[in-house]
C-alpha cells in the first residue's frame, strides 16, 4: 500500500466548511419548525434530534469497527489529503491494487469517511447548543456549564477518533472510543429529559431502593460494556467456538495478564510478544462471564419496575436485553453475522440510553426560575 501521512491537516477547514453545511439542515430544520417558541424551546428540539443523531452515530460507528473500514482511510482527518474518497480515488485505486484484501478499499473508504462527516455534525450541532445555551442561560432548566461539558467531551473523543487511525487501531483507544461514544449519549440523554422536566413531563415516580438498583445495574452494565469493546477491538468474538462451553471445554486456558495488558499495540502482547490464543480467550470469556451478572442485575430490575407500576420502562429494558442475549449468543455461534454483531452494539446502546432516561427522569423535580414561566412550549422529540 503507497505510503502516506498519518496526519495531514491539507483538508481541516475545507472539511470544517462540510460539517456546517451538513448541520445547516438539521439547524434549519429544527429553528423553522420551533419559530412560535423562545430560543430554550428550540434547545429542547435541538437536544432531542441531536441526541438521536448522537445514537446513529454511535451505531454507524460500531458499522464502521465491524466491517474493518477503521483505517478504510489511513489519514486523518480527510482521506489522503482529500476531502472526500472522491478525490482520492487514484490512491484509494493503488492501495487496494497492492492489497485486494486490505484495509484500503473503496466501500471501506466511504463507510469510514461518512462516520466522520456524522460525527463532525453532531460536532457542529453540539457547539452550536454550547453557544445558544450561554445566551438563554437566565431560562434554561439547567447551567450552561453542561452543554459546555457536553463540547469538550466531544473535542475529546475527535481526538480518540484521530489516534484510532494514527495509531493503527491501538486496542485502548479504540475501546476508548466505543465507551466515550457511549458517554456522550448519556451526556445529551440527561440534557433532553432536564428539558421534557421543566415542562411537567419525564418525571416518575421512582422507589428509593428501586432506583439504588437501577444505579448499580447502570455500574454494572458500564463494566460489561467496557469488557465488550475490549472483545472487539481484540478481534477475541471468536476466540470461543461453542455455548455454554468454550471450545469443547468448561474452563478453558487462559493467559488473563496477556490478554488484559492494556497499552500495547493490535495483535501484540506485553514486552513485544504476540497476543497469543490464550489470551484472546480470557478476553472473550471475562466478557461472558460477567454477562451473567449483568443478566441477572438488568432482569432484577425490570422484574422491579413492573412492581412498580412501571412497565413501559420494564418492557423496554427486558426487551432490550432479551435481544442483547440473544445477538450475543448469535455472534459466537453463528461465527460473528455482521448483522448480529451490529445488533449487539445498538443494543448496549440502547440499554445505556433506556437506563440514563429512566435515572434522569426520576431524579428531584427542578427549581425553574420565575421567567421561566409559560416562557415556552414543551419541544416535540425527534
Amino acid at each position: 500500500m503507497p505510503e502516506t501521512a498519518l496526519l495531514n491537516l491539507a483538508p481541516a477547514a475545507r472539511l470544517a466548511g462540510l460539517a456546517v453545511v451538513l448541520a445547516l439542515l438539521p439547524l434549519s430544520w429544527v429553528w423553522l419548525r420551533q419559530r412560535q417558541v423562545g430560543l430554550a424551546g428550540r434547545l429542547a428540539a435541538l437536544t432531542a434530534l441531536t441526541l438521536f443523531l448522537t445514537f446513529d452515530l454511535v451505531v454507524f460507528g460500531a458499522f464502521t469497527r465491524l466491517s474493518d473500514s477503521g483505517l478504510g482511510c489511513p489519514d486523518w482527518p480527510g482521506c489522503y489529503g482529500q476531502v472526500s474518497p472522491f478525490g482520492a480515488a487514484s490512491d484509494i485505486h493503488a492501495a487496494q491494487s497492492a492489497a485486494p484484501g486490505g484495509p484500503v478499499t473503496w466501500s471501506k473508504a466511504w463507510i469510514e469517511m461518512i462516520h466522520r462527516y456524522l460525527a463532525m455534525t453532531v460536532g457542529v450541532l453540539i457547539l452550536v447548543m454550547a453557544a445558544a445555551s450561554w445566551r438563554a442561560r437566565r431560562n434554561l432548566p439547567f447551567s450552561p456549564w453542561w452543554p459546555t461539558l457536553t463540547l469538550l467531551w466531544v473535542m475529546v473523543q475527535g481526538a480518540f477518533g484521530k489516534y484510532t487511525v494514527t495509531l493503527k487501531l491501538y486496542p485502548a483507544i479504540v475501546s476508548a472510543h466505543l465507551v466515550g461514544g457511549l458517554l456522550l449519549l448519556v451526556l445529551l440523554g440527561v440534557q433532553h429529559v432536564r428539558f421534557q422536566r421543566s415542562q411537567g413531563a419525564g418525571t416518575w415516580m421512582l422507589p428509593g431502593s428501586t432506583r439504588r438498583w437501577a444505579w448499580w445495574a447502570a455500574a454494572v452494565l458500564a463494566v460489561q460494556i467496557v469488557l465488550g469493546a475490549w472483545v472487539s477491538t481484540n478481534y477475541a468474538v471468536l476466540a470461543c467456538t461453542g455455548f455454554p462451553q468454550c471450545n469443547g471445554q468448561w474452563w478453558p486456558d487462559m493467559d488473563p495478564s496477556l490478554g488484559f495488558t492494556l497499552l500495547r499495540a493490535l495483535g501484540e502482547g506485553g514486552g513485544g510478544r504476540g497476543l497469543t490464543t490464550q489470551a484472546l480467550v480470557a478476553i472473550h470469556m471475562a466478557h461472558r462471564l460477567f454477562a451473567l451478572v449483568a443478566v441477572l442485575v438488568l432482569a432484577t430490575l425490570a422484574w422491579r419496575l413492573r412492581r412498580g407500576a412501571l412497565s413501559r420502562w420494564s418492557t423496554a429494558l427486558a426487551v432490550l436485553l432479551a435481544a442483547q442475549v440473544a445477538s450475543g449468543l448469535s455472534n459466537v455461534v453463528l461465527g460473528w453475522p455482521l448483522v448480529a454483531a451490529l445488533g449487539h452494539s445498538a443494543g448496549a446502546a440502547g440499554l445505556v440510553l433506556t437506563l440514563t432516561l429512566l435515572l434522569a427522569g426520576s431524579a428531584r423535580p427542578l427549581r425553574l426560575p420565575q421567567a421561566q414561566t409559560g416562557s415556552w412550549q414543551k419541544a416535540p422529540a425527534s
